[in-house]
């Protein structure tokens, strides 16, 4: 190797040290290493025990590329030649053997994974679920609080150490709902009505987004999903039923119209069926919502 050759290796080397030291702590820190609820964290350990596995594999390979490029450098004139290894058993082994385990390892871990992970399935708790409507516009967020009587546009407040039940759908394209702190994203598709089920562990604000590009609004499309004491949170359904104005339908045409970095907003729930309509305006062509949608275009 030339002088030339090690200058650039151990500086190329030194900078990718450096850069390790600084983004690991970021990566440690960011959303979806630091989970603040019950799915966040076991999406996290699942990460993790995936990666350590790949790793067991991925490791060995490189130090092994490292050392056999070493020793067999163009520098050293005495290094032993044996490249009959092609009838190995014990290398056959080892090199097919341990990628092999890992895969199996990894089929259990997802099967099982799946299966706790599942967004439909109902949290395990003593206290009563909360429920919360979403619907994915263009570009912005609506939250609807059927029990509550309330909504919200992007922001919702909510109790911690609560389940949240959130039923989620899309009158604009396609979405992708996302709390990563929280839990793993799930689709909002117009006419479909999927489901999840979150709870924040402690009290804070909690960094919500579209995670699927939907056009031009969509690095504005973020919410804010805040959890508090119960406490708070009555205080704060109260204060929005006394002083937020009413969400109807004619009112909710004005809000689906197409709009970018929207501040958030909290009205008072007029329709009850509110997010069944909107599902319902792509299931029946003569649904009511439907039938009002083209009158205010004419």
């Amino acid at each position: 190797m030339t002088i030339k050759n090690k200058f650039a290796f151990f500086f190329l080397s030194a900078i990718a040290i450096l850069l390790a030291a600084i983004l690991i702590p970021y990566a440690v820190t960011g959303a979806v290493l630091n989970p603040k609820g019950i799915i966040a964290l076991e999406e996290r350990d699942l990460i993790v025990i995936a990666t350590v596995l790949m790793l067991v594999v991925v490791i060995p390979v490189f130090v092994m590329t490292f050392a056999i490029c070493w020793k067999y450098r163009a520098s050293k004139k005495d290094a032993e030649y044996a490249p009959n290894w092609d009838n190995d058993i014990l290398a056959e082994t080892i090199w097919w053997g341990f990628p092999c385990l890992i895969i199996l390892i990894l089929s259990i871990v997802t099967w099982f994974s799946t299966k706790a992970l599942d967004p439909f399935k109902p949290l395990e708790s003593d206290i009563t679920p909360i429920q919360i409507q979403v619907v994915a516009l263009d570009w912005k967020w609506l939250f609807i609080y059927p029990e509550q009587k309330i909504a919200t546009v992007n922001y919702f407040q909510f109790p911690e150490l609560t389940p949240v039940n959130f039923e989620i759908t899309s009158d604009a394209p396609m979405n992708s709902f996302w709390i990563p702190q929280l839990g793993g994203q799930i689709y909002a598709m117009p006419g479909m009505r999927s489901k999840l089920h979150l709870m924040a562990d402690e009290a804070g604000d909690y960094r919500g987004s579209s995670a699927n590009i939907s056009g031009y609004g969509f690095a504005g499309m973020v919410f804010t999903a805040k959890a508090t004491k119960q406490a708070d949170f009555d205080k704060w359904v109260q204060s929005v039923k006394q002083s937020a104005p009413p969400l109807g339908l004619n009112e909710y045409i004005s809000l689906a119209k197409p709009s970018s970095y929207n501040p958030e907003a909290s009205y008072t729930l007029k329709d009850d069926d509110l997010y069944d309509q909107i599902i319902m305006k792509y299931l029946m062509p003569s649904s009511k919502l439907h039938e009002l949608e083209k009158t205010s275009i004419r």
